[in-house]
């Protein structure tokens, strides 16, 4: 039987092929992973304009997706989208899980910023060295680092992850809008990180969902010495708390609750 331990339905922009195969790779057995998708607020060509909070809670798509979920006899849903949460501000989160539970039916409503900042939390983290996807445009960027320094998390230090030749020429909105998202690799994600991390942080912090880091976490936390913590990694660690579940997956995020830490 599917989900006998959990179910846990994710909310995941159009194109993002990442949270869903990231969840499915760290679910521990009898977890299964339900998911519905909704269109960006960005224009596609754009960066972000307008009200955020606005256009996420009048969402038709997030909407239909809620209601959908909602049906379903799941434990937790996620909202795997944190740019349009960071431009809104610190309290958003709060306010649109509050409505989105009227959708659901009291099906439990998180999102990965929320699931982060419980992460931070949970570990005593307090100055984390952010690892931005390409695509995060000045934007959305400007608004991750106030939030985060806004929730008491300011960042130690950042490393903006490079596509490599053939992207430097182009905007970063047009990153994700001509598939980066599937360009996106482990091992260059670990050797970019540990090559620019900032020493002072105690803890590496990667703010997007349709960012592939999951291969880089573990070898990040043994040669760097300080915990990882991914927006999927903490989304999928945070649903199984609210569900009840065990905390098994990857990294010192999961590890904590267990006291089994171990570099290979």
């Amino acid at each position: 039987m599917t989900g006998w331990r959990a179910r846990i339905g994710v909310l995941v922009i159009a194109k993002d092929p990442v949270p869903e195969e990231e969840f499915w790779a760290m679910a521990p057995a009898g977890v299964s992973v339900h998911s519905a998708r909704f269109d960006s607020p960005r224009k596609k060509g754009s960066d972000f304009t307008g009200d955020h909070a606005a256009a996420l809670a009048e969402s038709p798509d997030i909407a239909r997706g809620l209601d959908q979920l909602g049906q379903m006899p799941l434990d937790v849903i996620c909202l795997c989208f944190g740019s349009s949460s960071f431009l809104a501000g610190v309290g958003f989160d709060e306010r649109f899980c509050a409505q989105a539970e009227r959708r659901t039916r009291g099906v439990p409503v998180t999102t990965a910023p929320l699931a982060m900042l419980a992460a931070m939390r949970s570990l005593r983290v307090t100055r984390p060295h952010l690892v931005i996807p390409p695509w995060f445009t000045p934007t959305s960027l400007a608004a991750a680092r106030r939030y985060l320094e806004d929730s008491g998390f300011p960042a130690a230090g950042e490393t903006r992850f490079s596509l490599g030749a053939g992207w430097g020429d182009r905007e970063s909105f047009e990153a994700w809008d001509l598939d980066a998202q599937w360009e996106v690799r482990g091992e260059e994600v670990y050797r970019q990180t540990r090559r620019g991390f900032d020493h002072s942080a105690d803890c590496v912090l990667v703010p997007g969902s349709g960012f592939r880091a999951l291969a880089a976490i573990e070898p990040l936390e043994c040669d760097l010495g300080v915990p990882v913590i991914t927006s999927n990694q903490a989304c999928l660690w945070h649903c199984l708390r609210i569900a009840g579940a065990s905390d098994a997956g990857v990294g010192r995020l999961f590890e904590a609750a267990r006291g089994d830490a171990v570099c290979l």
